[in-house]
C-alpha cells in the first residue's frame, strides 16, 4: 500500500492504482470519456485531468498515471493530487471545449439524451460560452450492422467501441481512420460488425455516436419503468434491466454482476424486444376438425379434462422447453404424477443428463468467475462463442491475461481466442487422457451439449468424468468439471427432477408415434411430436408447440411474469415481471393450478408464494437466491454408459439468432440471422 493526499486527505491505496482509481477511492468524482474499467487505458480524451504538487507544471491525465509513479515530496511527504484547484478547473474548460467545437447540436432529437456524459460533463464542468466561431464538422454515418446506429458526426474519439471489439469482443471489428481532425471511427469497409456482442458498444458509448438502431427514437429515458431481471436466452443467466412503457417492453439493457457477465449481455438478449410483441398466443384455442379455433377457458379447460378422462395415466407425458420458470416445471411435475404418470422431461434435445448421477454431473462447478483462476482449459464439444457468448467473453479476458493453455475437442470454429485443437470425436479424448495427468494448479473442462445430446451421451459424460479425476481436473479445493449449458430452464429442470421417472418415457420416446395418447406440453418447441397423441400446449408464442397443438393455453413470456431460473453454474436467479401478458395470456403456475382443478386433481397451492414455499421445502437451495450451491465432487458419475461412436461431435445451434420462440418471432433476429449466413447484404446509395 501507498500514501496519497487527495484533496487533503490521506489514504492508503494499492501502489499499481491509478491516480483516477485513487481519487474515487477517496471519495471524488473525476470526469471521464475514454477511460473504462473493463478496458485499457486510451487517455486520449483528457477530461480526468488532476494537478499534481511537485510534478509537471500542467494538468496530468489521472487514468494514465499510477500512484507508484508519483513522486514524494522533498522531506518525502505523501503526493499531493488536488482534482479541484483553479488549474484543474481551468483545463476541463478548455477540454470541454474542444469537444464541443464539432459536436453537433442534436440534443433535441438524440436518443442519448437524458443518459449522455457528455451532455452531463458539460454541464458539470463546462462554460456557457465557446470561443470557437467555425463550421462544425460532419462526416458519414457508416452502416455496422443491423443493431447498432451511426451517428458519427456525434463521436468524440474516445476509442471506446474499438477497444471492446479488439478486447471483449474479439473481432476487431472497428478501428480508426485518418489523423488528427480527420479520424473517423468506422468498421473500415462499412460491413456488419460479427461479434455476437456488438450491442455492447451502443452501452459504453458516452454520446449518441452510437446507438440501438431497433429502439431510434421510440421512447426517452424518463418515460419508461425500470425493472431488474433475468436474461433467458442462454443458460449463463445475465443480469438485465427491462425498460418498459405501459404494457410494452421497450428495451433490454445489461446490469452489473460480476459474478456472472460482469456488464456485458449478448446481442439476442438485448434485441429480442419485437419478438415479445410479434405471434404472441393471446387467447384459448382448441382444435376443431382438424383446424384450431378459438375458444374460452372454460372449453379448452374441458376438453382437455374429457381427454384426461379417458386416458391411462400411463399413457400421458409432459415435456418443459427451454424458456420454462422453475415454478411453470414444478406445478406440472405435480400435475402430471398426480394423474398417475412418471413420462416427464425437460430435456427436449435428448441429453444424457439426469440428477440420479450427482448434481455436480451437469453443473458448471467452478462457476463462470471461477474461469479467471484456471490455467488450462479443455473445451469437448461446445462452441462457447455461439453458445454462451458472455462466458466466451469470460474466457478470452482470461486468455488474454496469458499463461493459459487452452485446448478443443470438438468442431472447428473461431472462438475469438488461440487453441490447440486435439481432434473432432471421442476419440480424441480417449487421446488426451493417454498423455496423464495435467502439470496445472488448476485444469478445467467445459463440456457442451453437442458432446452430451448424442445416443452415446452419458458414455462421453463418464468417460469425461473419469478421465477429470484421474489427471487432476477435480481434486481437493478445486472442481474443474464443468457442463455448459444452451437452455436457460435446464439446471432448473434437473433440480427439481423434472425427468422421467420409474419406467418413465423420456422426451424423445414420448414424441415417438404411438408412444402416447395424451402429452402437456410447456414451451418445448423444438421438439416435433408424432402425430396421434393429444398435445396440450401452454407457451407465449404461435412456434412449432403451438402448430402441432390440439389444445392451446395462453401463456406469459419471461418479462411477463415472476419466476425463478437456474443458470448453467447453479446460481438461483430471480427475475421479476416487468409488463403484464396480453388479451387472455396468464402466468404459467396459475394456469396449471386452474386446470388441475378442472381435471379433479386440485394442486396445493393458490398463489406463487404458496407455490414457492412448496418447491423451497421440497429443494431447500431455491432459498439461496443469487448463490451457486456447489456440487459434490465425490459422487461425480465416472464409470457408466456404453460404447462410444466414432463420429465427430457436431454442433448444437446452427444460428444463433433463431434458438427459440422469441427469438424466431423477432424481426430483428431475422435480419441478423439473414446478415450473419450471408444472405443480406448492406446496399450502398448508388445500388
Amino acid at each position: 500500500m501507498t500514501k496519497i493526499v487527495i484533496d487533503g486527505t490521506e489514504l492508503d491505496v494499492p501502489a499499481d492504482y491509478t491516480l483516477l482509481q485513487a481519487c474515487e477511492a477517496a471519495g471524488k468524482e473525476i470526469p471521464r470519456f475514454c477511460y473504462h474499467e473493463r478496458l485499457s487505458i486510451a487517455g486520449n480524451c483528457r477530461m480526468c485531468l488532476v494537478e499534481v504538487k511537485g510534478g509537471p507544471p500542467k494538468p496530468t491525465a489521472s487514468c494514465a498515471m499510477s500512484v507508484k509513479d508519483l513522486r514524494p515530496g522533498p522531506n518525502g511527504e505523501p503526493p499531493v493530487v488536488l482534482t479541484n484547484s483553479p488549474m484543474v478547473k481551468k483545463a476541463r474548460e478548455g477540454v470541454m471545449e474542444f469537444l464541443l467545437i464539432n459536436h453537433p447540436l442534436d440534443c433535441p432529437i438524440c436518443d442519448q439524451g437524458g443518459e449522455c456524459d457528455l451532455q452531463d460533463q458539460a454541464m458539470a464542468y463546462g462554460v456557457d460560452s465557446s470561443r470557437f466561431h467555425e463550421n462544425k464538422r460532419a462526416v458519414a454515418d457508416p452502416y455496422i450492422g443491423p443493431l447498432v446506429k451511426t451517428c458519427m458526426t456525434r463521436c468524440i474519439k474516445c476509442t471506446r467501441c474499438v477497444r471492446f471489439t479488439a478486447e471483449v469482443a474479439g473481432t476487431m471489428d472497428m478501428g480508426a481512420m485518418n489523423r488528427g481532425e480527420d479520424v473517423e471511427i468506422t468498421t473500415y469497409l462499412e460491413s456488419a460488425m460479427t461479434s455476437e456482442l456488438s450491442g455492447n458498444v451502443a452501452d459504453i458509448c458516452p454520446v449518441g455516436a452510437l446507438l440501438p438502431k431497433p429502439q431510434n427514437f421510440q421512447a426517452r429515458p424518463w418515460e419508461m419503468n425500470k425493472t431488474q431481471s433475468i436474461d433467458v436466452m442462454d443458460a449463463v443467466g445475465s443480469a438485465i434491466r427491462i425498460d418498459t412503457r405501459g404494457r410494452e417492453v421497450m428495451r433490454i439493457l445489461p446490469r452489473v454482476n460480476d459474478l456472472v457477465n460482469e456488464e456485458w449481455i449478448s446481442d439476442k438478449a438485448r434485441q429480442i424486444v419485437d419478438g415479445l410483441k410479434r405471434q404472441r398466443l393471446d387467447r384459448a384455442y382448441v382444435r376443431v376438425n382438424g383446424k384450431l379455433q378459438a375458444a374460452s377457458w372454460s372449453q379448452a379447460f374441458a376438453a382437455i379434462a374429457a381427454k384426461a378422462q379417458a386416458t391411462q395415466g400411463a399413457r400421458i407425458g409432459a415435456l418443459a422447453g427451454d424458456l420454462a420458470s422453475v415454478e411453470e416445471m414444478f406445478a406440472l411435475k405435480m400435475l402430471v404424477e398426480s394423474l398417475g404418470s412418471q413420462n416427464i422431461d425437460c430435456r427436449q434435445d435428448g441429453v444424457k443428463l439426469d440428477p440420479k448421477f450427482g448434481r455436480a454431473s451437469y453443473l458448471f462447478n467452478t462457476t463462470i468467475a471461477g474461469i479467471e483462476q484456471a490455467d488450462a482449459i479443455m473445451i469437448i464439444g461446445s462452441n462457447p462463442r455461439k453458445e454462451a457468448p458472455v462466458l466466451n467473453a469470460r474466457i478470452r479476458k482470461r486468455w488474454r491475461q496469458g499463461g493459459l493453455l487452452l485446448g478443443l475437442i470438438g468442431e472447428k470454429a473461431d472462438l475469438t481466442y488461440d487453441y490447440n485443437y486435439l481432434g473432432a470425436d471421442p476419440a480424441a479424448l480417449e487421446q488426451f487422457a493417454s498423455h496423464g495427468a495435467i502439470q496445472k494448479e488448476r485444469p478445467m473442462f467445459i463440456i457442451g451439449q453437442a458432446a452430451l445430446a448424442r445416443p452415446d451421451g452419458l458414455a462421453i459424460l463418464s468417460l469425461a468424468a473419469k478421465i477429470a479425476k484421474n489427471i487432476g481436473v477435480v481434486k481437493d479445493g478445486w472442481n474443474g468439471f464443468n457442463v455448459l449449458h444452451t437452455a436457460a430452464a435446464r439446471v432448473g429442470g434437473l433440480d427439481i427432477g423434472f425427468t422421467p421417472g420409474e419406467g418413465g418415457l423420456d422426451a424423445v420416446a414420448m414424441t415417438n408415434p404411438g408412444a402416447l395418447d395424451m402429452l402437456f406440453n410447456l414451451g418445448a418447441d423444438e421438439i416435433d411430436v408424432a402425430p396421434g397423441a393429444f398435445v396440450v400446449y401452454i407457451g407465449s408464442h404461435g412456434d412449432r408447440g403451438a402448430h402441432r397443438a390440439d389444445v392451446i393455453l395462453p401463456a406469459a413470456a419471461y418479462t411477463e411474469q415472476t419466476g425463478i431460473y437456474v443458470n448453467t453454474e447453479g446460481r438461483v436467479q430471480y427475475a421479476q415481471r416487468a409488463c403484464f401478458p396480453p388479451g387472455e395470456a396468464r402466468e404459467g403456475w396459475a394456469i396449471l393450478r386452474a386446470l388441475s382443478e378442472a381435471l379433479g386433481h386440485k394442486l396445493p397451492f393458490d398463489s406463487a408464494d404458496m407455490l414457492r414455499a412448496k418447491l423451497e421445502a421440497a429443494h431447500p437451495h431455491f432459498v439461496n437466491y443469487d448463490h451457486a450451491t456447489p456440487a459434490d465432487a465425490d459422487a461425480l458419475v465416472a464409470g457408466k454408459g456404453g460404447a462410444l461412436e466414432a463420429r465427430p461431435f457436431g454442433r448444437v445451434i446452427d444460428d444463433y439468432y433463431l434458438t427459440n420462440p422469441i427469438a424466431r418471432a423477432s424481426a430483428v433476429m431475422a435480419e441478423c440471422s439473414a446478415v450473419a449466413s450471408g444472405a443480406h447484404a448492406h446496399k450502398e446509395a448508388a445500388e
